[in-house]
């Protein structure tokens, strides 16, 4: 293939921006707050974790106090009742018999409220123990949310840079005639390197010093003669410092 000085020249241009492309997209990709995220996470599922077990407990103990209060209500609304029909009747059998039910019921009404304790004070532990992860969750997440913006930000930055590069690399291509770039782009994803300087007969696409012969094979070709670095695959640039 033959391509001008110039134009192959123009080719250290494009790989530099490649490279820098290559450089933005994994810097993108590995960014210090997604690492940070990434390990906060299993904490924060162990701390969801708890949250949700803690939410259990605490519910299931606010039913079991509502149906110790339901009972503590029933029971006085049966004192009530049979407080009345004592007042109301006349027959000593029968005030006898609701006396002894009253007095069934006060034990119950006492068992009743201790146990109603019992579980208020429960109920309040649980309550400040979710309190507690509730607060240990929301500085968690707090956290995790200014990582998520951090991290955002610098991606947008990021992103801008290699917009405005991806835009400075299309004029840099679109001004190279067709085949060239086509060669370009087959060695580059091939192997990783499009195009090398060669540096006083070393080429930087491997940084290896090449052999006479390969130097001599390099110094017979022509000047606007595409040559390919024999290790890299890299179209190799030649110019005043190639040290040919």
């Amino acid at each position: 293939m033959k391509a001008s000085p110039s134009d192959q020249n123009e080719l250290l241009r494009l790989q530099a921006a490649d490279t820098r492309l290559s450089q933005l997209d994994h810097a993108v990709r590995n960014l210090p707050q997604a690492a940070e995220l990434a390990a906060l996470q299993p904490e924060l599922d162990a701390l969801r974790a708890r949250w949700i077990a803690a939410t259990g407990e605490v519910e299931d103990a606010r039913s079991e106090l509502k149906r110790v209060e339901s009972d503590v209500e029933l029971v006085e609304a049966r004192k009530r009742r049979d407080t009345e029909r004592v007042q109301q009747t006349s027959s000593m059998k029968d005030v006898q018999a609701l006396e002894a039910e009253l007095a069934a019921l006060d034990k119950r009404q006492n068992d009743l409220e201790e146990i109603e304790l019992t579980v208020m004070e429960r109920v309040e532990g649980l309550e400040s123990a979710l309190a507690a992860i509730d607060a240990e969750r929301s500085e968690l997440e707090a956290r995790v949310q200014t990582l998520q913006a951090a991290r955002d930000a610098e991606a947008g930055t990021v992103g801008t840079q290699r917009d405005a590069l991806a835009r400075d690399r299309a004029t840099i291509a679109g001004a190279l005639p067709e085949d060239l770039v086509a060669l370009y782009e087959r060695q580059r994803a091939r192997y990783g390197l499009g195009a090398a300087l060669l540096l006083r007969g070393v080429s930087m696409g491997s940084n290896v010093k090449l052999t006479e012969s390969d130097l001599a094979e390099i110094r017979r070709a022509a000047d606007d003669d595409v040559v390919l670095c024999p290790d890299s695959g890299a179209i190799l640039i030649r110019n005043e410092e190639s040290g040919l």
